[in-house]
């Protein structure tokens, strides 16, 4: 996943990316809801790219990618180290016929390191980088964050450094390496986490839904319901005392301090809980918003992409698929004012492009039907 959404970012942002598939197409073609070599699941992280099939198992494929390389601004590739060095499509043999090449591999664990060749995936990376370790409940069983969190920000993080490339070749003329790795991500992103167990030297352990440096933030139980409440400072802390209709917690030894808070999260969690739980989530809400307190409901996915904010913000969005039909897809969280993203287009079939990708880059048809009778294009 990692691979294909950081491409597909780039996509969203004008570039012109080619999906190099194997003959059977990505895994992800056969993931639940496929028809043939289509699935919406494919379509989700592979929008607004060109698809062609090439078999780097043979030496003609091999040269095809090896052609289209030296054209190429970018390469991204998600396979285990050294698999492309195996196949002769590593940076540094691409590098010397197109030293502006900007190369990105994304893997589990990275290049380089004793665990370099372990197979890794997002729920094994989030058990490695410690996410696991603090998601949940306490005393209750390991749980993963519910979205794919170091496969997004592998690729997340790659397409960041794609970009520093781009403005460094600005510079310099030259392109580079860039390696990023899913375990690496997920400890990237343990930013408080790491800052508490540093503070503290107590090992960080899940809290459920409170934050572990600020409280109250976290969700409460109300009536009919959960909202969340986000009172992260003095001032915020005492209008939601107000609201809630007892001002005097904000000058109560425990709570006058976010330190204090913290050491007392769960004491408070009770007294503020104790109140929203005689009220129906609506009343609250429409209160505590009154009240300027940061405050939101727990919404499904169906409810959130119905938002009027995600409607405005245009967020979901729908693209017409010839095999699929009407598909939804994401929108950019990315706006902006000069150049904005097109998330609008759909992925390609399988080998859609091929030929189209094959004569761009130089050609002839007669040589495109050679390749793709000797098996190493379809």
């Amino acid at each position: 996943m990692a691979g294909p959404y950081c491409a597909m970012l780039l996509a969203d942002m004008g570039a012109r990316v080619i999906k190099v598939e194997p003959p059977a197409g990505d895994s992800t073609r056969a993931m639940a809801g496929s028809r043939g070599s289509d699935s919406a699941a494919f379509n989700a992280v592979n929008r607004g790219k060109l698809g062609m099939v090439v078999d780097l198992s043979k030496d003609k494929g091999r040269a095809v990618f090896t052609q289209l390389a030296r054209g190429a601004d970018i390469v991204v590739e998600n396979y285990r180290p050294g698999v492309m060095a195996r196949l002769g499509l590593d940076y540094a043999r691409l590098s010397v016929e197109n030293p502006r090449l900007i190369y990105a591999s994304i893997s589990g664990h990275g290049q380089t390191g004793p665990w370099a060749q372990k197979g890794g995936f997002d729920l094994i990376a989030q058990g490695l980088s410690g996410i696991m370790s603090v998601t949940g409940s306490p005393g209750g069983a390991p749980v993963k964050c519910g979205v794919p969190l170091t496969d997004l920000a592998a690729g997340l993080f790659a397409a960041i450094g794609i970009l520093g490339a781009l403005h460094h070749r600005g510079q310099s003329g030259r392109g580079q390496h860039i390696d990023t790795a899913l375990v690496d991500a997920g400890l990237a992103l343990s930013v408080w986490e790491v800052t508490d167990y540093d503070t503290t030297g107590q090992v960080p352990g899940p809290i459920g839904s409170a934050h572990r440096l600020t409280a109250p933030y976290q969700a409460f139980q109300c009536a009919d319901g959960h909202l969340t409440i986000g009172a992260a400072n003095d001032r915020n802390f005492a209008k939601l005392t107000a609201a809630l209709g007892h001002p005097e917690w904000a000058t109560d030894p425990r709570f006058t301090t976010n330190h204090l808070r913290i050491q007392h999260r769960a004491e408070l969690a009770a007294l503020i809980e104790g109140i929203t739980a005689t009220a129906p989530r609506a009343a609250w809400l429409e209160r505590l918003d009154a009240a300027g307190i940061p405050c939101g409901p727990i919404l499904n996915y169906e409810e959130a992409l119905r938002t009027p904010q995600a409607v405005a913000r245009e967020m979901a969005q729908h693209v017409e698929h010839p095999i699929l039909g009407r598909l939804r897809t994401l929108g950019t969280p990315i706006k902006m004012s000069a150049a904005p993203l097109d998330p609008s287009r759909r992925g390609p079939m399988l080998g859609e492009h091929t030929d189209d990708v094959l004569a761009r880059a130089g050609y002839s048809n007669d040589e495109i039907e050679q390749l793709r009778y000797a098996g190493a294009v379809g």
